[in-house]
């Protein structure tokens, strides 16, 4: 009988195939040449998309919160802007001393009385007309102390004022007759100009003593 001939087991390497290590022994660390070469393969691996870093995100950021400070900033001075521009122009209110009213009341009504003996010969009722706005100014820009001098000043002033309308006779003596008989026959408007002013400060007290009872409560 034949015998079938047994082929030796082939431990060798085949051809084309690295060389098998046994089991158990360690790899030698890898050298220098091999890490340079996969380093590349490691860079080139494509990131996740979470870790990807947006361009221009840092500076649209920032840009975003400055643009968005001043915006704020623009408007906020706009609408502080806003009611001084529909407020329109506003008035003098200056704040007078109770001798500085005297002073203004009587220095205005004698001016009006040279304006009304150049420009309308000398008119009572002119002179008379004249004065009730002049009364009112007065009570309204003297300060809150001083606000009970308004009353007084004022048919002083008229007094002063009528100084050039009054008609009399050459000199002093007949200057004065013309002038206690311009206020007997005027004695209307310098009632009616007293009794405004002391109108307007009664209605400035009252309003002084309702604010300081609210900032007092």
């Amino acid at each position: 009988m034949e015998q079938h001939r047994q082929r030796p087991p082939n431990d060798g390497p085949r051809r084309g195939m690295p060389p098998q290590r046994p089991r158990g022994a360690r790899q030698p660390p890898p050298s220098q040449g091999s890490r340079a070469a996969d380093a590349p393969l490691a860079s080139s691996a494509p990131m996740p998309a979470q870790a990807r870093p947006r361009p221009g995100g840092a500076r649209a950021g920032g840009g975003g919160g400055r643009g968005g400070v001043a915006g704020a900033g623009r408007a906020g001075r706009a609408r502080a802007a806003a009611p001084g521009a529909s407020a329109g122009p506003r008035l003098p209110n200056p704040r007078l001393t109770g001798l500085g009213s005297g002073l203004f009341c009587a220095v205005a009504m004698f001016l009006l009385g040279c304006l009304d003996q150049l420009l309308f010969g000398a008119s009572p009722t002119v002179y008379g007309v004249l004065f009730l706005p002049v009364c009112a100014l007065t009570a309204l820009w003297v300060r809150g102390g001083d606000v009970l001098s308004a009353p007084v000043v004022v048919p002083i002033a008229f007094a002063v004022g009528l100084l050039p309308v009054a008609e009399g006779g050459g000199g002093l003596l007949g200057r004065m007759m013309g002038l206690v008989t311009g206020l007997a026959t005027q004695a209307g408007w310098l009632y009616g100009g007293t009794l405004l002013a002391a109108a307007v400060v009664l209605v400035r007290r009252v309003r002084w003593v309702r604010d300081r009872r609210r900032r007092g409560g």
